[in-house]
């Protein structure tokens, strides 16, 4: 698949397609018993949307395309390149539907032998030669969305995933033909990739944001056109999600994209000020570093001086329990005291009610940690 050399700007005026359903809530074995099972002619509504990776997602009001239909409205015209035209002249589009173009399409017959030979062995080969069959049907579907998103071999590689995750899926025994299935599977990639890939802040994260992502805008213009105010309570009532996204995605919509890199003033010097340079620092701020360390260095000094104070078993404590780096155990203490563990940690308990006595004389309660 040719790599994709630049990234356009998504309008979501442009996808026609109503929503994207959450991609987190359902397994395989329920995918698999929403795949389409009446024929060619299945109902659309009645169809589930082809999952991303091993997740739902649903698609509404999608046309379902057969692979002649696909061949006879691909984007561009696949022919042999006149001699004596230059590489350098052949665009990328037109070189991968000439490659496209040598892989024949499959009879109904053929495609379901290939699909339960697959489905039943795990054959390798009888499933590239599905994927293969189907690769014009991705291009007629991803060109459907030019508009969204111009580089359209972007959308093409998108659907083409899609389309093998459809083949791995698909069950030849519900009597419906493969490119209808895979089309749901085609058109979820394609437009998961567009809604990922509309901002640098990655839009649509929940089922309710890539509805409105999709259909804000035009449920606005319908109620302009009724000449009814287009609230965010109507709209969400409409649209059957809370109010408070619907505010939240506008809010997302109508703003634009602000780096924190561009200057937005100048500097008594002259030199631009960039945004991050006005941002608060995450860190500790100077002064209260400042502040405290003094407060640390009173402390310290203040606990030394109260350990001078201290004579016999509480200044042994003292040195080698509360201020000791690597501190003592009880036992060890009551070892050299010949006293018992128990009696040592009550006079450690005591000392420790004396020390915070004095440090509130001397710098106060408040000071204190």
């Amino acid at each position: 698949m040719l790599a994709s050399l630049a990234r356009a700007t998504v309008d979501p005026d442009d996808i026609d397609e109503e929503s994207l359903g959450d991609e987190d809530d359902a397994d395989d074995d329920e995918e698999d018993e929403g795949s389409p099972g009446g024929g060619d002619d299945a109902d659309e509504d009645s169809l589930d949307a082809a999952p991303l990776d091993d997740d739902d997602a649903e698609i509404l009001d999608a046309e379902i395309v057969d692979e002649a239909e696909a061949v006879g409205a691909l984007p561009v015209r696949v022919g042999r390149r006149a001699r004596g035209d230059s590489v350098a002249r052949t665009d990328p589009l037109q070189a991968y539907m000439r490659d496209v173009s040598r892989y024949p399409l499959l009879s109904r017959e053929e495609e379901h032998q290939l699909a339960v030979r697959y489905a039943e062995t795990g054959d390798v080969e009888a499933a590239a030669r599905l994927v293969t069959a189907n690769l014009r049907l991705v291009v007629k579907i991803a060109y459907d969305y030019r508009r969204a998103y111009k580089n359209l071999l972007d959308l093409i590689q998108e659907g083409n995933i899609g389309l093998m995750r459809a083949v791995k899926k698909y069950d030849p025994y519900k009597g419906v033909k493969l490119s209808s299935y895979a089309a749901w599977w085609i058109r979820a990639y394609i437009l998961r990739f567009i809604l990922s890939n509309h901002r640098l802040v990655k839009l649509g994260t929940t089922q309710a944001q890539r509805k409105l992502f999709f259909n804000l805008k035009k449920e606005k213009a319908k109620l302009a056109a009724m000449g009814i105010e287009p609230t965010a309570d109507l709209i969400a009532k409409r649209l059957e999600v809370p109010k408070s996204e619907v505010t939240h995605m506008e809010r997302r919509l109508g703003g634009g994209e602000m780096s924190l890199d561009a200057p937005v003033a100048s500097g008594a010097d002259g030199r631009p000020t960039a945004r991050v340079e006005l941002m608060p620092s995450p860190g500790e701020r100077v002064d209260d570093w400042l502040a405290n360390e003094e407060v640390s260095r009173m402390l310290t000094d203040k606990i030394r001086e109260y350990g001078e104070t201290l004579e016999g078993k509480e200044a042994i404590i003292f040195r080698d329990r509360l201020v000791a780096e690597d501190p003592r155990t009880l036992q060890e203490l009551g070892d050299e005291f010949g006293v018992s563990r128990e009696r040592v940690r009550q006079i450690e308990k005591r000392l420790q009610t004396k020390l915070k006595k004095y440090l509130e004389r001397e710098v106060g309660e408040p000071m204190l940690p």
